[in-house]
């Protein structure tokens, strides 16, 4: 695997700072079966790659794992019902957040986040490579 240099925690933080606003917008406007469930999801995945690149000093390949894992794992836990399982109904924005219907749909909204944070931080790479050497290009 080729290592990919870091974006600064400012870059992060802007970035997640953006999606914050633009998720908050979403989820108090947006009363649709498109913009709300699947842009919803593909934004929500950037938006925790993010804030996990902003606060943790990890790689990026690294930090794409560990959102992949977590995303996933909640949709799974959805399709195990774990409201249900636990027999525990946690509060409304815990519902809201965490989600309580499993859907296939979502794990491909979830890949396509995280291959657009990969495809942006490679061009990124690949930009810084051509500046230290116009050369190749």
């Amino acid at each position: 695997m080729t290592k990919i240099p870091r974006n600064s925690r400012f870059r992060y933080f802007l970035g997640f700072l953006l999606l914050l606003i633009i998720e908050i917008l979403i989820a108090n406007y947006a009363q649709d079966d498109f913009i709300r469930p699947y842009l919803g999801d593909f934004l929500v995945v950037i938006l925790l790659y993010c804030f996990l690149m902003m606060v943790f000093r990890i790689s990026v390949w690294s930090g794409l794992t560990i959102v992949l894992i977590f995303s996933f794992s909640v949709e799974f836990f959805q399709m195990i019902n774990y409201v249900k399982l636990l027999q525990y109904q946690p509060p409304r924005l815990v519902m809201i957040i965490l989600g309580s219907d499993f859907s296939a749909w979502d794990l491909m909204a979830y890949s396509l986040g995280l291959l657009s944070c990969l495809s942006i931080e490679l061009s990124r790479k690949k930009f810084r490579a051509r500046q230290r050497n116009p050369a190749n290009t």
